[in-house]
């Protein structure tokens, strides 16, 4: 089975993705470190170089055409679920978690790591919570197309994979 998180950037995807997969016995794939290898540069210096866009084509690309193992946990980009039929496509082919936090949160958590995060651009404060803010009015309509969304804030893998294999929604 294939599990995708998605969710803010911030919101756990790649911690909680590596602890779920553990406790699944599962692979782990972290979207963004893959496309990064694929395009033999770091996201932020492809960001630089080509531009959100072609980013995007490339994520979209990656996401649908990868032969994923048979078991395997997906942490995605923050962005990836609102770019073309990217949604429909995780929901399609395996179970989608929204891993679920408010922008204050969530700009605590980023307040240090701006600089690896190409749309955060230094960001800081409350010009931080206001994009976060902006952000998540934008990808929230896609992010709750998610079958399972859960708060983020004190997720374990254990509580994730109950959630996922049931269907609850909290």
């Amino acid at each position: 089975m294939k599990v995708f998180l998605i969710g803010f950037m911030g919101s756990g995807k790649t911690t909680v993705g590596r602890k779920l997969a553990n406790y699944l016995k599962y692979e782990f794939i972290d979207l963004d470190k893959f496309i990064a290898a694929k395009a033999g540069m770091s996201i932020p210096d492809f960001f630089a170089k080509h531009g959100e866009e072609e980013f995007r084509k490339m994520e979209r690309d990656v996401l649908q055409n990868t032969l994923y193992p048979e078991n395997v946990v997906i942490a995605t980009g923050g962005g990836t679920p609102t770019y073309d039929d990217n949604m429909n496509w995780m929901n399609e082919n395996g179970k989608v978690a929204y891993l679920s936090l408010p922008p204050k949160a969530l700009a605590s958590r980023l307040e240090n790591s701006t600089t690896d995060r190409p749309l955060l651009k230094n960001l800081k404060g409350e010009e931080l919570v206001g994009f976060i803010t902006s952000k998540l009015k934008e990808r929230e309509p896609y992010y709750n197309l998610s079958k399972c969304v859960i708060s983020a804030s004190d997720i374990t893998a254990e509580r994730l994979a109950f959630y996922l294999n049931l269907g609850y929604e909290v």
